[in-house]
């Protein structure tokens, strides 16, 4: 998908109109009500057939080990070009990117006998960051370009789909640098919140090109407040994350380890000097700890991060660029060990990817153990387990009549 086409994001939580559904699956008694867990897991599956006003089908499934799944005569039509998707409080939330403009939310759960049921549909503007923080959903609106340098923050209660809480922030007194900081994600850490952001020029011709191609920064901010505490800045890689992409996680431990695919630009040419690799800020703390850099970018023979997807115990799943020392090429896989400081390339995985849900739209396996994600080829596309361990790729369900683009679960 462009990038333009990804702006929307949670924007749908910024919720201004609710109202129920009438069909019969919605009345009350039938329904969960989000946040209930009475230990039975539905696996939403998400895919696009790329016909005109279709964005997505949701497909549900009790085991995503084997055998198939269609789209043909199967699932809940998503209209529109493109939706976007996030589980939060027990509730599966499908976000229409509005274009530019206020976009329908429709929110499913599900029922005793685990049918998906629509539970509403709400209005909201388009923003381009959504995270989960306690029992709330945070989504960031961020101006690229124009006059407008003003970033709104909303503090949403997902379980009621309602406004509790906003903030500003102004993009270009952050950067502080005659350009401006563009939130590329949001993670709860702690108590506060950390805002890893690139840093652009946002001059209406060049928008995501920058002058500042090597620095790292991450904001932070207390919660509920919103208030802006202080910039952890690092010059050992480049910005962590990408547009519309997470590059920050916390471990077990309560440490943070930031991911950088070193791939700034200027005028589409990436001009970072310094490595792909991973950062650690250390719990409690909001500094970058001096004594911990993991040069991805060396380990693998001089291939790039793309995206990253947290598993456990510090393995991480890392979606790089398949041509070394570029953002280009086909998607290749590997498991690295944050704590070791280790890179092994994913065996048992498709020689050739389209796409994967890596990027966002993934699950990590009761056990904790593997990564389960969505793999996109020319051949067909399957739902995947990936051993944080091994880094061995076992191959699940098949998804036919269209590419997977998200795969979430929910409780009954």
């Amino acid at each position: 998908m462009k990038k333009s086409s990804k702006l929307i994001l949670f924007s749908a939580l910024v919720a201004f109109t609710t109202f129920s559904c009438s069909s019969d699956s919605d009345k009350p008694g039938n329904e969960t009500g989000g946040g209930v867990d009475t230990g039975k897991t539905k696996y939403i599956i998400t895919a696009t057939t790329g016909a005109a006003g279709i964005a997505d089908y949701l497909l549900t499934a009790d085991d995503i080990s084997k055998g198939s799944i269609t789209t043909t005569g199967n699932g809940i039509e998503q209209d529109g070009s493109y939706r976007y998707y996030i589980t939060a409080q027990n509730n599966f939330f499908s976000l229409l990117y509005g274009q530019g403009n206020p976009g329908a939310v429709t929110t499913y759960n599900l029922n005793a006998e685990g049918k998906l049921i629509k539970k509403s549909n709400f209005q909201a503007e388009t923003v381009h960051v959504f995270t989960a923080v306690n029992k709330d959903i945070l989504t960031i609106k961020v101006p690229r370009s124009g006059a407008a340098s003003i970033a709104q923050m909303y503090k949403i209660d997902a379980e009621k789909s309602l406004i509790t809480g906003e903030a500003q922030q102004d993009t270009k007194k952050l950067a502080g640098n005659g350009e401006r900081a563009f939130f590329t994600w949001a993670t709860q850490v702690g108590e506060k919140v950390y805002m890893p952001y690139m840093s652009i020029k946002g001059d209406g011709v060049d928008n995501f090109g920058t002058k500042n191609p090597d620095s790292t920064w991450v904001a932070v901010y207390t919660y509920p407040e919103l208030k802006l505490e202080k910039v952890i800045k690092d010059n050992r890689t480049s910005y962590l994350g990408g547009y519309f992409t997470n590059g920050l996680y916390q471990d077990e431990n309560g440490d943070a380890y930031g991911f950088s695919g070193a791939v700034a630009t200027s005028n589409s040419v990436v001009t970072s000097t310094k490595p792909s690799a991973v950062v650690k800020i250390k719990k409690g703390t909001t500094e970058f700890d001096k004594t911990y850099f993991f040069n991805v970018e060396e380990k693998s023979g001089g291939y790039k991060i793309a995206s990253s997807s947290y598993i456990s115990k510090g393995k991480v799943l890392l979606q790089m660029y398949g041509t070394p020392g570029t953002n280009k090429g086909a998607a290749k896989l590997a498991i690295a060990d944050l704590y070791n400081q280790t890179f092994t390339w994913v065996t048992n995985a498709p020689q050739i990817i389209s796409f994967t849900t890596v990027e966002r739209y993934n699950l990590v396996s009761e056990d904790g153990s593997s990564a389960i994600v969505g793999i996109n080829t020319p051949e067909g596309n399957w739902i995947y387990t990936i051993n944080g361990t091994t880094a061995v790729a076992t191959k699940g369900i098949k998804v036919e009549g269209g590419q997977i683009t998200a795969i979430a679960k929910l409780k009954y």
